[in-house]
């Protein structure tokens, strides 16, 4: 075991929910323990790091499905819908990871000052082995949790330390998208942000295409691109995600959960639950509590 393992292997063991996902007092940064397989976790999660230090996981996002483990790192540019599921842990050696949300703002900052380099505008989901600079800040990053006194005042530099080996390494060409000036994937993000800051409201394409500052049709096109659904698509899932979260953690009825994420009707919400998570919503919610007293 690494010491970056270690670290958060005893972060995790004092401080994970039943879930086994442990936040820290860093905005951004969550640590994961895992020590069984899991089942399917569908999500649209904000552009982040995941560095895999132990077990297994696979990431499905589209028609591409990533397989990776330890020493491996997992880079997400955009707000991809992903179904991801631990598919390698045990008691003796749970699945250890450790997830940073990247900073925008830092990216383009950090970019500007660092020489010009290519810009990978391909892939919104991309594996590579971690680098040594990257993991060695990130274990800095968790000791420092072990110091909650220093926490606020340290934090922010090693973070911003993290993004620039980020950049600076196997990810950077990724990364620096992020912090082109009105590139089409800032645009795209803005249009991204509204969308999540107000899913359960309807929303018009042409409103979303005047957001990002572009044509609707360029827009549809762009969008479907970096997400692989078209913007109602993208905010359905948002929905359907945030009613199951509201079922299981906060024990909402199905119909309540329904029309509080800006669904009008119950029939029409337990039809696209049960296509999008594959069983209707009470039957899931029931096998996802089983798991969890299981686990």
């Amino acid at each position: 075991m690494t010491p970056l393992s270690d670290a958060v292997r005893r972060y995790t063991e004092l401080h994970a929910g039943s879930d086994g996902v442990a936040p820290s007092p860093i905005p951004g940064l969550t640590t994961v323990r895992t020590c069984m397989p899991t089942g399917l976790v569908h999500g649209i999660p904000r552009p982040l790091i995941c560095l895999v230090l132990q077990g297994s996981k696979r990431v499905t996002f589209g028609a591409t499905s990533i397989d990776f483990g330890p020493g491996d790192s997992l880079l997400i540019t955009a707000d991809v819908p992903t179904v991801s599921q631990v598919t390698r842990a045990t008691m003796a050696e749970p699945y250890l990871a450790l997830v940073l949300e990247l900073d925008t703002a830092v990216i383009a900052e950090l970019a500007a000052r660092i020489a010009e380099e290519a810009v990978d505008e391909d892939l919104s989901v991309r594996l590579e082995r971690t680098d040594d600079d990257v993991a060695a800040v990130a274990l800095r990053l968790m000791r420092l949790l072990d110091r909650p006194n220093a926490v606020s005042i340290l934090h922010a530099q090693l973070v911003r330390e993290l993004h620039y080996w980020l950049l600076a390494g196997r990810h950077g060409g990724a990364l620096r998208r992020l912090g082109v000036q009105d590139s089409r994937s800032q645009r795209l993000a803005r249009a991204v942000a509204a969308l999540r800051a107000d899913f359960a409201a309807s929303m018009t394409v042409e409103h979303l295409a005047e957001v990002a500052g572009m044509s609707v049709s360029s827009f549809h096109q762009h969008f479907r691109a970096m997400t692989s659904l078209s913007p109602l698509q993208f905010q359905k899932q948002l929905r359907l995600i945030e009613a199951r979260r509201l079922m299981i953690a906060e024990g909402a009825s199905a119909s309540s959960a329904a029309f509080a994420v800006g669904y009008e009707s119950v029939p029409q919400f337990t039809r696209d639950y049960g296509r999008f998570f594959g069983q209707p919503p009470v039957r899931d919610t029931k096998s996802v509590r089983a798991r969890a007293l299981a686990a």
